[in-house]
């Protein structure tokens, strides 16, 4: 897998934890084990930008008072959404 970074081969796929603000912006959440990219030639890590629209999407159209502060990647995505998509973006 080649790094978007450094653009080095050395990259692979991983599973890291990242931080979301909420979309209300009340809190922050900590998502374990999300799709990601671990470059082992610059040090880079990174969620790739399908991956992040997923989260923000999947944030913006759930009931996010039901979420704890720590969630899963495949445990948020598995929580059913109010609408079938955001309308929100263009």
């Amino acid at each position: 897998m080649k790094c978007l970074w450094c653009e080095s081969e050395e990259a692979e796929q991983a599973g890291l934890t990242g931080y979301w603000e909420l979309p209300d912006g009340s809190r922050a959440v900590q998502i374990t084990v999300i799709p990601s990219v671990s470059c082992s030639s610059c040090g880079m890590e990174y969620q790739e930008d399908h991956i992040v629209d997923e989260i923000e999407d999947q944030l913006m159209l759930i009931d996010t008072k039901k979420i704890d502060s720590k969630i899963s990647y495949a445990e948020l995505m598995s929580i059913p959404r109010f609408l079938k998509k955001n309308y929100f973006k263009l």
